[in-house]
């Protein structure tokens, strides 16, 4: 007579699907992972700010900035350097293609769209793109 997965069979037995024969070291391995995901990593990565259309031209366009920060970060710093309140009007695009979101780290963003090792942000006070 043919049982159900995870059900007793004729003599009591359960079978273990569900049980990986190294769980402990796949639990150590995901914590491991944990914590260094949750490090800050004190690198820096030089971002470039461009103007699109009709945005004002910042005087210095290229800074370094720090990788575990969010994308957010560089919203505010960049409306602070503009002298724009939270108000104004800003859209920030990466390399012309796309916005960003937020929470994004500025190092996932800069190990993949960094374009001659600098990350490009594109500024406008209109949406240009997406």
């Amino acid at each position: 007579m043919a049982h159900a997965p995870g059900s007793p069979d004729a003599h009591g037995r359960a079978d273990r699907l569900w049980a990986a024969p190294d769980a402990g070291e796949n639990i150590a391995e995901a914590i491991q992972a944990l914590e260094t995901y949750k490090k800050k990593d004190p690198s820096k990565v030089v971002v470039r700010f461009k103007a699109v259309g009709n945005a004002p031209i910042m005087k210095q366009n290229f800074y370094k900035i720090t990788a575990s920060n969010r994308f957010q970060a560089v919203i505010q710093f960049l409306r602070k350097e503009l002298n724009w309140k939270a108000g104004d009007p800003l859209f920030t695009y990466i390399n012309l293609a796309f916005s960003p979101a937020p929470d994004d780290t500025v190092s996932n963003l800069f190990k993949s769209f960094a374009t001659d090792q600098h990350l490009i942000v594109n500024y406008s006070t209109t949406a240009a793109w997406g």
